[in-house]
């Protein structure tokens, strides 16, 4: 890919919506894309590239300052791999936190559903769980 591609065809090469690519522009994920003569935004290899480094990076749930600091430090031959290794581990633990909060989640709702009858009755475990509102678990 040797020409500039416009800002569709970036989004297609790069599986990251036009919309997506402007706003990391906004935000300095990505540099400001170059313009042709009507203004147009335009995108090569590299940009491209950046693209689905950022794109394979969101598919692994990093967090958008993180994609940051991992484009940086991709960026830079310098770089040691145990910086991106402490990036990829304190995510891992971020992963596992929330797996075992969806879990705990999951727990309750079934223990909310399995104390439902489910018939014509307007008892309902499950409203009346939600509506604790204490912060207390609802097991």
């Amino acid at each position: 890919m040797s020409e500039n591609l416009n800002i569709g065809a970036a989004a297609k090469a790069s599986g990251v919506s036009a919309k997506m690519i402007r706003h990391y522009e906004s935000i300095g994920l990505l540099p400001e894309a170059q313009r042709s003569n009507g203004n147009y935004r335009l995108y090569g290899a590299q940009d491209v590239h950046n693209l689905r480094f950022i794109h394979r990076a969101r598919s692994l749930g990093f967090p958008l300052e993180t994609i940051r600091e991992l484009l940086a430090l991709w960026r830079n031959r310098q770089r040691s791999s145990g910086q991106v290794k402490k990036l990829a581990l304190t995510h891992v633990e971020s992963l596992e936190a929330k797996i075992k909060e969806m879990q705990e989640m999951a727990a309750a709702l079934k223990h909310l559903a399995h104390n439902c009858h489910g018939d014509d009755r307007p008892d309902c475990p499950i409203l009346d769980g939600l509506a604790k509102g204490d912060g207390t678990p609802c097991h």
